[in-house]
């Protein structure tokens, strides 16, 4: 009962923990120059040019006035960095309890105590050698984390946050680490490195404790190589600086906690699972699901460059399978090479199963247009589905308005919720003067998880849907486009310097330049000369806020029209 519930409670932890701790990740693609990363947010005066590695993130609001800076808004800044590494650092924490079942560590426990048990001497000194233990495997652990931000470097970490090069090393990489999980082959170190620590574990002292949990270390590497493998992309996906070294820390604190409890209070050895196929059974379940996610990263890749791979629906299909595969291997109906032979299936097994199932039967409407909000931030936009029964109920009423305009790049973007939007700011504009309705920016991105949110989650509000359908001009700007511009658009930016040669780098400018912030989504209220009328909104799940807003922004272009 013991072990099932451990099962059940990593599993729980890894699919509802670690994606919310991911959400904070924005724009992914390379905009070469400036890039888009998670978790940093950087204000900027109009006197200012924007660095080389300026961060654009997801749902921080930065907004300036002039050449006042927003204290408020100072705060959420300094706190954003922090949060995004807290997240990494509890999807460590998830990671290390996670590596903690397998196979490869979960049967060393026993030999391990023992050490510290019989061959210490004394309790106090068996107690002091597991902390030291512990310790050093706390050290290792953050020191594969330090050396890969050393090596790579805060440019290239941004870089790897916003290339679509490294986002599909990070698809194949995981893809081979779930791959491994499943049990294809075991990702190992060489036999004679291994053996060598191993030698040097025997000397004994402080040496030998380090060695030792060295040892552990690489022994464990089949096991722990992919959970490590995919923190580190997660990490490295965000741009956080202290990223990898934060994921490492939270994974080594989980995986050294158990060994020195049990260093501390050796009988509770004796309620310890034993050993057996349930353990294989923890580490094909965690091939799964790092399965699922890695099609998040070839999603980012897809959208930005309109390849049209991974429409909404083929997400959803991928996902559907998968999903209902490991329903049926929890359930017995499907085995892998090393797994034992399952004479019954216990009854927490079968819960596990049943959830599991459940979630796939949860996904299966979404193929026809059903919103999914739970699962809104990690599927791609609405828009990209071929097939949507549910977007009648939002597309039926009164005919849009502008029926008959030629969008600019409206063969390339979608409004959701059949929303008669724009994508070009200064058409937008126009159109505004003619029709005397405020506009409505929306700075928003193809990889930004909280976009899909406030898409999926406020704008179908009925309240809020009318007023974006009757009151408002919505233009929607994507940030991290990579549609290149007419050569006779192209121009130098006069705010940062740089050459803006992609629609993406021309509405990533203009919010920098015009409006002091880099954060997506950002939605500002402006007239038909592009005055702002109120103080912008960024990412915030409140309809009643968001109605609010919307409001105010509608009196305040009232106020300012004459009759």
């Amino acid at each position: 009962m013991k072990r099932t519930f451990l099962i059940l409670s990593l599993l729980l932890g890894l699919l509802f923990g670690i994606i919310p701790a991911v959400h904070g990740q924005d724009t992914l693609l390379n905009f070469d120059d400036v890039e888009f990363s998670d978790g940093q947010d950087t204000t900027v005066e109009e006197s200012l040019e924007v660095p080389d590695d300026v961060v654009f993130t997801d749902g921080q609001d930065t907004t300036t006035e002039g050449s006042a800076v927003n204290t408020d808004r100072e705060d959420e800044v300094n706190d954003a960095a922090p949060r995004t590494l807290w997240g990494i650092f509890i999807a460590g924490i998830i990671g290390g309890f996670a590596a903690f079942l397998m196979p490869c560590i979960y049967p060393m426990v026993p030999l391990t105590v023992s050490f510290f048990t019989k061959q210490s001497g004394t309790r106090v000194k068996g107690i002091i050698n597991a902390l030291l233990y512990g310790l050093f495997i706390i050290v290792i652990y953050v020191a594969l984390g330090m050396l890969v931000t050393l090596v790579f470097g805060a440019s290239a970490l941004n870089e790897a946050a916003s290339s679509a090069w490294f986002n599909l090393l990070f698809f194949a990489i995981i893809i081979l680490f779930a791959i491994s999980f499943l049990g294809a082959f075991e990702i190992t170190l060489p036999s004679r490195f291994v053996n060598k620590m191993d030698e040097k574990s025997n000397r004994g002292g402080l040496l030998g404790l380090f060695f030792m949990a060295f040892t552990l270390a690489l022994v464990s590497f089949s096991c722990t190589g992919p959970i490590i493998g995919y923190l580190l992309v997660e990490a490295v996906s965000k741009g956080a600086l202290m990223g990898p070294a934060m994921g490492m820390l939270g994974f080594s604190v989980a995986l050294a906690i158990p060994f020195m409890l049990f260093a501390f209070f050796p009988s509770w050895l004796k309620e310890m699972p034993k050993s057996g196929g349930w353990l294989n059974t923890v580490k094909v379940s965690l091939g799964f699901l790092e399965l699922a996610l890695a099609f998040k990263f070839l999603s980012n890749v897809d959208l930005a460059y309109h390849w049209g791979i991974l429409d909404r629906e083929v997400f959803l299909a991928i996902w559907i399978v998968i999903f209902a595969l490991f329903g049926f291997y929890l359930l017995g109906k499907l085995k892998f090479s090393h797994d034992s032979s399952v004479g019954f299936i216990s009854i927490p097994r079968l819960f596990l199963a049943i959830m599991v199932l459940s979630f796939t039967v949860y996904m299966v409407p979404g193929m026809w247009g059903a919103p999914l909000k739970a699962l809104s931030a990690w599927l791609p936009p609405s828009p990209t589905q071929d097939f949507n029964l549910h977007q009648v109920g939002y597309t039926s009423g009164d005919p849009q308005q502008s029926t008959g305009i030629v969008k600019k790049y409206g063969d390339v973007f979608h409004a959701p919720h059949g929303i008669d939007a724009f994508y070009d700011y200064d058409q937008a504009l126009e159109y505004s003067r003619q029709v005397n309705k405020p506009v409505l920016l929306d700075f928003t991105g193809w990889s930004c998880v909280n976009c899909r949110k406030m898409e999926e989650s406020v704008w179908p509000d009925p309240q809020v849907l009318k007023r974006l359908k009757e009151d408002y001009i919505l233009v929607s700007l994507y940030v991290d486009d990579r549609t290149t511009l007419e050569p006779s658009e192209q121009y130098v930016s006069e705010f940062s310097g740089k050459k803006i040669n992609t629609v993406g780098r021309k509405w990533s400018d203009l919010q920098a330049s015009r409006f002091g912030t880099n954060a997506q989504p950002y939605y500002v209220i402006v007239d038909g000369q592009g005055k702002q009328l109120v103080p912008a909104q960024a990412y915030k799940e409140d309809i009643p806020h968001y109605i609010k807003f919307l409001d105010s922004g509608l009196a305040a272009f009232k106020a300012n029209t004459p009759n």
